[in-house]
């Protein structure tokens, strides 16, 4: 090993995945076009018992690359991934990385200054969200994933000017020690690990950096029934997030429960309370209207089936993240929420 290079980090990406034989390959090809030097890096791809063709693509860039390596998921479930990764991971640099994405050549080695240079305990960068394909539902699906009036003040997705600290990230670029001090991610989370870890991340003093100078290209969903199930897992795992934590971490989380939670009580109360029709209007017609706004505005360059697609889709991200929201915040009343228990480093490595 030469001075120049004994003097770099060593970095491990790891990459959760389970059928993404549509996208790994690309992800793969910007991974090792990375600027970062190859003898510094290693891939992890943990996969989740795919039964596409992603485990023989990727055993193909392996044998390709010796520093690419497939791990096992048999729990299948994105936290038990990532967990497996850290685990098996050598670097005294972590990175996550989604098998949806694309990974510009500068991704690494920024995201590693950021991390060495900030002071940070977790950097990264923002998502700029691309459809899965031409349709108009795909090209809907990726606008309202990334417009303010879809996700809010979520800036990773709507992204920010300068660096920014931030309450949470989609994924992570860490020091080693950093899981060693707060543990890893909770496996009882289905969805949504990232900000439990975040969270308590905070809790324990902790700083996250958002970088406006690094961006990954992220393939969103590209149907409407997997934005409201991916949505709807958003809002599930929110109670749970916040009864671990102790609190809710941002207001924003709340909006779409306390929206389907008016219009719905509103709507029970029509043939018993008076005015409670002119609460339903004054609650959904401002709303109607900003959809409307909304999806003309980021809508018309796709054209009119865009607009209205998004028409659609803004609704459905809204909905069936508030209906989970409210969905586990029920169960969890009733006494029948799910714990979330600490998962803790292993002893030994």
């Amino acid at each position: 090993m030469n001075p120049a290079t004994s003097r770099v980090a060593t970095v491990s990406v790891i990459v959760p995945c389970r059928n993404e034989e549509r996208y790994i390959a690309r992800c793969l090809d910007s991974i090792v076009a990375t600027d970062y030097p190859r003898d510094r890096l290693e891939v992890l791809v943990v996969d989740g018992s795919s039964e596409d063709r992603t485990r023989s693509i990727v055993a193909n860039y392996g044998a390709r690359y010796p520093f690419i390596r497939l791990l096992d998921n048999p729990g299948r479930i994105p936290p038990i991934a990532v967990n497996a990764g850290i685990r098996a991971a050598r670097g005294e640099i972590l990175v996550r990385m989604d098998a949806h994405g694309v990974y510009p050549a500068n991704y690494i080695p920024e995201l590693a200054a950021a991390l060495q240079q900030s002071g940070a305990d977790s950097v990264a960068g923002v998502l700029v969200t691309l459809p899965a394909n031409h349709t108009a539902i795909a090209q809907a699906i990726a606008i309202a994933m990334s417009h303010p009036f879809g996700v809010g003040n979520s800036y990773f997705r709507v992204g920010v000017r300068e660096p920014r600290w931030v309450d949470t990230i989609a994924f992570f670029c860490c020091r080693r020690e950093t899981f060693d001090r707060v543990g890893l991610f909770d496996e009882a989370l289905a969805r949504d690990e990232d900000s439990e870890f975040n969270g308590r991340l905070i809790q324990g003093g902790g700083r996250i950096l958002l970088v406006p100078n690094v961006t990954a290209q992220y393939y969103a969903r590209d149907s409407l029934r997997q934005l409201a199930r991916m949505y709807h897992q958003y809002g599930y795992s929110k109670p749970l997030v916040a009864r671990k934590l102790g609190r809710v971490t941002t207001v924003r989380q709340l909006v779409p429960a306390g929206f389907v939670t008016t219009l719905a009580a509103a709507t029970l109360a029509l043939p018993w309370v008076r005015g409670a029709g002119v609460l339903l209007v004054a609650a959904l017609a401002p709303y109607l209207l900003a959809v409307a706004a909304c999806a003309i505005g980021a809508g018309r360059r796709g054209g009119l089936r865009t607009v209205a697609a998004l028409g659609l889709a803004f609704p459905l991200v809204h909905f069936s993240y508030g209906l989970g929201f409210l969905q586990c915040a029920l169960k969890s009343l009733l006494g029948s929420g799910r714990p979330a228990p600490p998962v803790e480093m292993p002893l030994s490595r």
